[in-house]
């Protein structure tokens, strides 16, 4: 697989744990089992800009106050959407 920060073919897929702020900024919350990607050769641990963008847009999209502290990146992605997607997302 291959690294986006040193460039090198010696990454590999893994899931790691994450801490999101929530998009109203009232607390983060820890988010386990997130597909991550992490390289032998320059040592860097991280999640590539789909899985951010992913978190982030479900984050948008759900109600939030009703998420535990801890949850799963699959238990995230399955909660029921107030919207259908993000309108303030401008690309």
């Amino acid at each position: 697989m291959f690294c986006e920060w040193c460039e090198s073919n010696s990454a590999k897929e893994t899931t790691k744990t994450g801490y999101w702020e929530l998009p109203d900024g009232s607390r983060a919350i820890e988010i386990n089992d997130i597909p991550s990607v992490s390289c032998e050769g320059c040592g860097m641990e991280y999640q590539p800009d789909t899985i951010i963008d992913q978190i982030e847009d479900q984050l948008m999209l759900i109600d939030t106050k009703s998420l535990s502290q801890t949850i799963t990146f699959n238990e995230l992605m399955n909660q029921p959407r107030l919207l259908k997607k993000n309108y303030f997302k401008f690309d």
